[in-house]
């Protein structure tokens, strides 16, 4: 079964997370707030620290971050998503940002 990481499990990104972890796949998680990956750990999901991290172990990555320069930071950043994911490793982001901000890290997912 697929590990599914989550990064940004607050208002918007918990209930999907929530629902994830609900449906019994493997499940890790990341967020600046640790008491918000509380309920997570507690129900047996793994918590990382780092980005890379997480998309090392993670078949399927997904963010809900609050701003566009977080989702641009947490996936390409010196230890973001992109610097662990592994070759097949999905990325999927459900913030609020534009389509212009996931075209610009597609073509870097797709020189990786």
């Amino acid at each position: 079964m697929d590990t599914v990481g989550f990064i940004g499990i607050g208002k918007m990104g918990g209930p999907f997370a929530a629902r994830s972890h609900a449906a019994g796949f493997p499940f890790i998680v990341l967020d600046v707030c640790v008491a918000a990956a509380g309920p997570f750990v507690e129900r047996g999901a793994r918590r990382f620290t780092s980005a890379a991290e997480l998309a090392r172990v993670a078949d399927v990555v997904y963010t809900a971050l609050p701003t566009p320069q977080d989702v641009e930071r947490t996936a390409l950043g010196p230890d973001g998503i992109l610097a662990g994911i592994r070759p097949g490793g999905v990325y999927v982001d459900i913030s609020t940002g534009g389509p212009d901000l996931i075209r610009r890290i597609a073509a870097e997912f797709r020189k990786h």
